[in-house]
């Protein structure tokens, strides 16, 4: 198996705050409960058979466990609509001007206008207090963390060039979703799914399929349905 090319990513914080905030994680590192716990097949009545779940879905577990995973900095309560925190993050040195705070907010005419929008609802931003270094020619791809609709928020996405700001803070914005929300979301729930990804320009190119494209598509098409396991087996490559 071929090997896979190794990415630096370099991390910094505030030395006052080194032993007290999470750090970023490895996404494979972070799969969810439900996750964990699903079965390999389950019966289909419609199907009357049984059935592989996602948890057989090479696809579906790539894109979760790529890349990897910022975390909460601190418990956050919910209650009716408000949120509050005791952060223990430390007045960092002479950065004493930067936020303590867990999560901060953007006015809601900022997304006025997109499918975001609340009149009546602030966008969270989730703070980080780690700088994110990438190697030259790398962006960084941030989204909500990957087929995570159990979590009571949907962070934004968005595209930074960690190359080139590396001496400033990503924070991560989120429009929060479960507005009946009551309780503890705790430190160390992933709030962002970041993915280092290579500037390259690209051209599109069309075509038709030939008939020895259409004979490898079937062919390929029959194996998958006839065998488990022909994707991972020969087409999925290393990630890590």
């Amino acid at each position: 198996m071929d090997q896979v090319n190794q990415l630096t990513v370099k991390f910094l914080c505030p030395p006052e705050m080194e032993h007290v905030l999470p750090r970023p994680i490895p996404a494979v590192r972070g799969l969810p409960d439900w996750f964990k716990a699903l079965p390999q097949h389950c019966f289909s009545s419609v199907s009357n058979k049984e059935l592989m779940t996602v948890k057989k879905c090479p696809p579906f577990i790539d894109a979760m466990t790529f890349g990897f995973l910022m975390p909460l900095v601190a418990d956050l309560k919910v209650e009716n609509g408000e949120f509050s925190w005791v952060s223990e993050i430390p007045v960092a040195g002479n950065l004493r001007n930067l936020t303590r705070s867990p999560i901060d907010y953007h006015d809601s005419v900022q997304v006025k206008g997109t499918p975001f929008f609340d009149d009546d609802r602030f966008i969270i931003k989730f703070n980080n207090f780690w700088t994110i270094g990438l190697p030259a020619g790398y962006s960084l791809f941030v989204t909500h963390p990957v087929n995570r609709a159990d979590l009571p928020f949907t962070t934004l996405t968005g595209l930074v060039d960690s190359d080139l700001y590396v001496d400033s803070l990503v924070h991560f914005p989120a429009r929060w979703n479960d507005i009946t929300f009551n309780g503890i979301l705790p430190k160390g729930t992933p709030v962002a799914q970041c993915i280092a990804i290579k500037r390259e320009g690209w051209v599109e190119q069309f075509s038709v399929l030939s008939e020895q494209d259409a004979q490898r598509l079937l062919a390929t098409a029959g194996a998958i349905a006839e065998e488990t396991g022909i994707y991972r087996r020969e087409f999925r490559a290393p990630k890590r």
